[in-house]
């Protein structure tokens, strides 16, 4: 089955690959908006429906995947930074605690859809506000839900995880690889 993932990340492209090598990426251009209504832990695995179902119109006789990840802190969603301020508040606020990265996916062929969620927590250490300002001006945090890359200079502050990895990083392969063969077998 030829597959499609919906998505313009760099790390989810690369991820997708160990699913499938031909796995084609096509990015979803929707404006990413979550109704009032549905709960903040939700809006991830809306937002995956969301893009699969609009790039899934293009492309019927593919399985067209979309995911979307957000970091969580008090039940509210850190989504990705405006600004340099922005990301350096996040990062204030993560620092020393427990978070939760949520990561929403959707399958969807033809008319037939599933979705799920994967969620990982994960402990930051105390940080300096000098190490904040740093990684903030390295500029990796500017374009990553929660304002920090677990794959990249923001390994620094994880003190621990509890769940999957590759969630953290966008893209939950191995309950993705599952649901998968679940979606195909039925």
């Amino acid at each position: 089955m030829k597959i499609i993932l919906a998505s313009a990340s760099p790390r989810r492209r690369e991820l997708i690959k160990l699913i499938d090598e031909n796995a084609v990426c096509v990015s979803a251009d929707i404006e990413e908006n979550v109704p009032n209504g549905i709960e903040s832990e939700a809006a991830p695995e809306f937002l995956a429906c969301q893009k699969a179902l609009h790039v899934a119109k293009s492309y019927e006789n593919y399985l067209v995947i979309g995911c979307d990840t957000a970091v969580f802190i008090d039940s509210v969603m850190l989504g990705k930074p405006q600004n340099e301020e922005d990301a350096f508040n996040m990062l204030s606020l993560l620092c020393g605690r427990t978070h939760k990265v949520i990561t929403g996916c959707c399958l969807v062929k033809g008319k037939k859809t599933l979705s799920f969620s994967c969620t990982s927590h994960v402990t930051f250490y105390n940080m300096s506000e000098r190490e904040i300002r740093l990684y903030v001006e390295s500029k990796e945090p500017l374009d990553k839900a929660g304002a920090y890359g677990i794959q990249g200079k923001g390994s620094l502050f994880v003190e621990k995880i509890n769940g999957d990895y590759f969630n953290i990083v966008g893209l939950p392969v191995a309950m993705l690889n599952k649901q998968i063969k679940k979606f195909i077998e039925e």
